[in-house]
């Protein structure tokens, strides 16, 4: 090539093997093109990460360039940088298309190339950049586009038993991620070390369980003292005291898929105060993990939990909702919001949905107890019931570290 070109093709190298196998694929497309074919929709554009990998196995690195998945009625297509050179060609079910640097706003011609100005386009609303809604209308000027986000949430929230059973993997590698970082817990160890100790163990793991799998964003949240007040607080350099409250919070990553482990622990011994408030929160995550049954609404377990914490006086320090749907999410690329155990979702559960259960609550520096509180086991959805995939032990009996 001694040119240019503003769109290309890199076919370079073979197909990779796929997370799932092609049935699974086909399955999902199916019920995708089905839906498309309701809404009246001749072309879906996905710019998600979790739409693009999930319709697709390819999962994307941003980096400031845009990426999407072009779905019609028989093909589809993944349009990714030129900065990826073949990697997305080979990792994608289906076609790819690249796009150049070369000249601004290539990736909007490359979506020109599999789309057809003049139909009826499904896109992301929760994902489109206003900036890049404008710039797609430039692109197609006689095409309406509407929002397919939420119907393609409701697809993913029902399991295949291939997605299921990758979700159990996940579940059993946080349970050896949670096993290192207790481990690792002693006075003067730093955060920053226990999650290390953690995230090698998990990602050693899935390497073995999955050796064709990209291995990447596996992580660990591990919390002290002050630290644990956040669920969501960045591991530091604070070195573990004697007596200190604990969050260990595991992440294993397979192929997109996110799975967790949370749990509170104390470093050689627990206070009075601390133990009445981790008994409060286990008798929640309890009476939370006999609520999740089909038939269920997430709104009414959310509430039964409620009153639980308001009978002992520490409802006001709840901080999130009691769960949430697991699959294609993670922390940087969304969720499935429709499916979350808080009182203003009125879901109801069904056989294959896949949610935690994870109540907690903060007790504020100063006062007796202070730190934040939070059990999480992961549950799938049966005919009947719910099967508990999480393995880690939780409480006072199990958790007190170095007793």
């Amino acid at each position: 090539m001694n040119q240019l070109e503003d769109i290309i093709v890199i076919r370079n190298g073979e197909r990779v093997e796929n997370t799932f196998p092609r049935a699974e694929y086909e399955r999902r497309l199916a019920a995708l093109r089905t839906q498309m074919a309701v809404d009246g929709i001749d072309t879906t554009l996905f710019s998600s990460y979790h739409n693009i990998n999930y319709y697709s196995d390819f999962l994307f690195c941003h980096f400031g360039r845009f990426y999407a998945l072009v779905v019609d009625h028989e093909n589809q297509t993944s349009v990714s940088a030129n900065i990826d050179a073949g990697q997305p060609w080979r990792r994608t079910v289906g076609d790819n298309l690249i796009y150049t640097d070369w000249t601004r706003d290539n990736y909007f011609r490359a979506l020109q190339k599999l789309i057809k100005d003049g139909g009826r386009v499904g896109i992301e609303y929760d994902h489109m950049t206003l900036q890049n809604m404008e710039k797609l209308k430039a692109a197609f000027p006689k095409t309406e586009f509407v929002d397919i986000a939420a119907a393609c949430m409701k697809l993913r929230m029902i399991k295949s038993e291939a997605e299921i059973d990758l979700i159990k993997h996940g579940a059993n590698v946080a349970d050896i991620g949670g096993a290192a970082c207790a481990q690792a817990i002693a006075p003067g160890v730093p955060e920053h070390e226990i999650a290390i100790a953690s995230t090698d163990a998990m990602v050693r793991e899935i390497a073995k369980r999955f050796p064709h799998s990209e291995i990447r964003d596996t992580w660990t949240w591990f919390q002290s003292g002050i630290n644990t007040d956040g669920a969501h607080n960045p591991v530091t350099t604070r070195k573990l005291e004697s007596g200190d409250i604990l969050s260990l919070n595991c992440f294993p990553m397979i192929a997109g898929y996110y799975t967790a482990l949370e749990r509170t622990l104390f470093c050689d011994h627990v206070s009075d105060a601390h133990l009445k408030y981790w008994q409060i929160n286990v008798e929640v995550h309890e009476r939370g993990l006999e609520l999740i049954k089909p038939g269920a609404r997430c709104c009414d377990i959310a509430n039964e939990l409620n009153e639980i914490y308001r009978s002992y006086g520490v409802l006001g320090r709840r901080t999130f909702g009691y769960g949430h749907s697991f699959g294609v999410l993670s922390h940087y690329y969304g969720r499935e919001a429709g499916l979350e155990l808080r009182e203003d979702i009125d879901t109801v559960l069904e056989p294959n949905m896949v949610v935690s259960m994870e109540p907690m609550i903060m007790i504020p520096e100063g006062e007796p107890g202070a730190g934040g509180y939070r059990e999480h086991d992961i549950l799938v959805l049966t005919e009947d019931g719910a099967e508990n995939i999480t393995g880690f032990p939780y409480g006072p009996e199990r958790n007190v570290i170095g007793m």
